[in-house]
């Protein structure tokens, strides 16, 4: 459970600092347009302190961190969620300053997103052996 807080708790750094960064950025270089910048923090605080704040949720109740297909998740999940936000940091940066964006950056954006979808995927196959279980359980006692 204390790695679904940690992680939970450095995105919310993460996303606070983001937040930060986009609006000196743009202040500084007198940028009024639109740029990816903009959701790199939300991305942040609801794909990362969120989600991992509801995992430590479901940890707790079904004992998830228990089971080796949860570091799976774990790594996967940050994983592509570092490769999606790095993707957006370069691609908004770049913006602001009126540089191009090669076009690998999408590819890696998209990546990114693959291998969060994996970790996403291996997630919900944890809860649902995990779910099926508590019900057995469940129905035993009655």
């Amino acid at each position: 459970m204390r790695k679904a807080y940690n992680a939970a708790h450095v995105y919310m750094i993460l996303g606070v600092v983001s937040g930060l960064y986009y609006r000196e950025l743009t202040k500084a270089n007198d940028f009024h347009g639109e740029t990816q910048l903009g959701v790199v923090h939300t991305h942040l605080l609801a794909l990362g302190m969120l989600a991992f704040l509801i995992v430590l949720a479901l940890d707790k109740q079904f004992g998830l961190s228990g089971d080796r297909l949860f570091t799976h998740f774990f790594r996967f999940y940050n994983a592509g969620l570092a490769i999606t936000v790095a993707a957006m940091l370069f691609r908004g940066t770049q913006t602001v300053l009126g540089h191009d964006v090669p076009e690998a950056v999408s590819l890696m954006a998209g990546l990114g997103h693959i291998v969060l979808t994996v970790g996403l995927v291996q997630l919900f196959i944890l809860l649902g052996k995990r779910l099926k279980a508590s019900e057995a359980a469940d129905s035993e006692k009655a």
